[in-house]
């Protein structure tokens, strides 16, 4: 099985750019099934020639859109919605080979990109409803409209390729801009099925356009001019380059939804059997390449010996596999690609030489199909460790590191010791230390007896220091989608008396 990349989307139509003759392009990246690398799923040429064509195809198509009523763009959001429902396996499969993660998990994403249709038009857009303010001031009334922003720039992720992208598509959308998604060039099919969808649901020319390829492509598109939203979905270094090239525009808005490094503090009055169960998902779904995922477990002393036991026990069961031809259905799949597997035992080293304990050591699996599999991880620590690159690190793998503590307040300590603030968690009896959990921790997400992963759609969802730049995304997404317009509108146009203004000589 090979699939089809159709090239870039613009002017309503994909456009492959030459292999071959006097204008063909020489980039091209390939990219192999991470389960199965005896696997080819395709190649995809890159053309820095098409920024430009893309970039004018999205100023025409926002000029047009921009004019049609929320009714109409409601209109075509619920067509799209019709199209990526008739192709929901096809698009879950999709995801499935390019990411390695799991068939049951990739139905699930592509369940939350349908979902989300009907998120963004009844709960995000009553945030940008026109305000109207009767007699705001003498014979005046006083409104604001949301206006958009303009042509809007979605660099997706590769660990949930359509889920994370539909979100700020839908939400630029909704609000009247134009979008251009130039995904990860790890997932270029998966995006392009979106567009597709897109293309089938008849969106006018412009609206909608795909570029792929690699970060050369991003770079290039970062510096139009002609681009006033970007959204950007990946790690803290990829997030500081953006801000690098785009910080001199201001006519830019930048939003970003970078990395993380999760705590989850585990008090000893938790129920135990729940707080087990929820923190083998947190810590090792989507193997670790989540930016929620716990990475750190603050854990209450008198109970730390044996609930390490049973987490051991139990991640020992987890079956890693194939994520579609498997014998067993599987909790993991592999890592993306060999810079992550490579990356995973760096730090599985780094562990030791910092003298973590090594409960279940990290290592590469050889499964039936050679692939970048590898086994959880469990280390502990004595205390914090504040010189600790280790711990610092966002690793983006199934990792976890415990550590105990003894006062509750040493266990808040320990989650704001991290560089990041996207997600922590707080497993007790007491809402006291949920309430003081929330009052100290600095993040965007703070969870009560439920994991760091799993976030709703129908909250903010974003973090704070390098986990991002106050432009939380999910239900608020959309909010940086528009600027806001005050307008005093003077109910009447009869002149007052003009000798009432100081400083005349009449």
């Amino acid at each position: 099985m090979k699939y089809n990349i159709l090239g870039n989307y613009f002017l309503g139509s994909f456009h492959l750019p030459p292999t071959i003759g006097p204008h063909a392009v020489e980039n091209i990246i390939n990219r192999f099934c991470p389960a199965d690398l005896s696997m080819s799923l395709w190649e995809t040429p890159v053309d820095y020639r098409d920024v430009e064509k893309v970039i004018d195809s999205a100023s025409a198509g926002f000029k047009t859109w921009k004019k049609i009523t929320q009714e109409e763009r409601n209109i075509y959001l619920k067509k799209y919605q019709e199209e990526v429902s008739k192709r929901k396996d096809e698009i879950a499969i999709a995801i499935s080979y390019e990411t390695g993660k799991p068939l049951w998990e990739a139905k699930t994403e592509v369940a939350s990109v349908i979902a989300k249709i009907n998120v963004t038009i009844e709960d995000s857009l009553p945030r940008i409803s026109n305000k109207n303010f009767e007699n705001i001031m003498p014979k005046t009334n006083g409104h604001i409209y949301f206006k958009p922003i303009g042509p809007s720039l979605i660099i997706g992720p590769f660990n949930f390729p359509c889920h994370l992208a539909n979100g700020q598509i839908l939400s630029a959308l909704a609000a009247g801009n134009s979008i251009i998604f130039k995904p990860s060039e790890k997932t270029c099919y998966s995006a392009q099925l979106l567009i597709e969808c897109f293309h089938s649901a008849n969106f006018p020319k412009g609206v909608i356009n795909l570029l792929q390829g690699d970060g050369e492509i991003a770079r290039r598109l970062l510096k139009e001019k002609s681009i006033k939203g970007v959204f950007f979905t990946g790690s803290k270094e990829i997030g500081k380059k953006i801000l690098e090239i785009t910080h001199h525009d201001l006519s830019k808005l930048v939003s970003l939804e970078l990395g993380g490094k999760n705590t989850t503090i585990l008090h000893h009055d938790a129920n135990l059997d729940h707080a087990l169960q929820e923190l083998i998902k947190a810590c090792f779904l989507t193997s670790g390449q989540r930016c929620t995922s716990t990475s750190i477990v603050a854990i209450h002393r008198s109970i730390h010996q044996s609930f390490i036991e049973k987490f051991h026990e139990i991640s020992k069961k987890i079956i890693i596999d194939h994520p579609i031809e498997f014998a067993r259905e599987p909790f993991m799949g592999p890592l993306i690609d060999q810079a992550s597997l490579d990356t995973y035992l760096l730090f599985m080293g780094m562990a030791k030489r910092e003298g973590f304990q090594e409960i279940m050591r990290g290592k590469q699996l050889e499964k039936n199909k050679k692939g970048y599999y590898v086994s959880p991880s469990i280390h502990l620590g004595e205390r914090w460790n504040n010189d600790s690159i280790f711990l610092h690190s966002e690793i983006f793998g199934p990792n976890v590191t415990f550590i105990p503590y003894d006062t509750i307040e040493e266990a808040i300590s320990i989650a704001n010791a991290s560089e990041y603030g996207l997600a922590a968690s707080i497993f007790s009896k007491d809402i006291n230390n949920y309430k003081l959990c929330v009052e100290e921790i600095d993040s965007g997400l703070v969870n009560f007896n439920r994991s760091t992963v799993g976030a709703s759609a129908k909250l903010p969802f974003g973090g704070v220091k390098n986990s991002g730049n106050y432009h939380p995304a999910a239900l608020t997404t959309i909010d940086s989608c528009v600027y806001q317009m005050s307008s005093l509108e003077v109910l009447s146009d009869e002149a007052d008396d003009i000798s009432t203004i100081i400083g005349l000589d009449l």
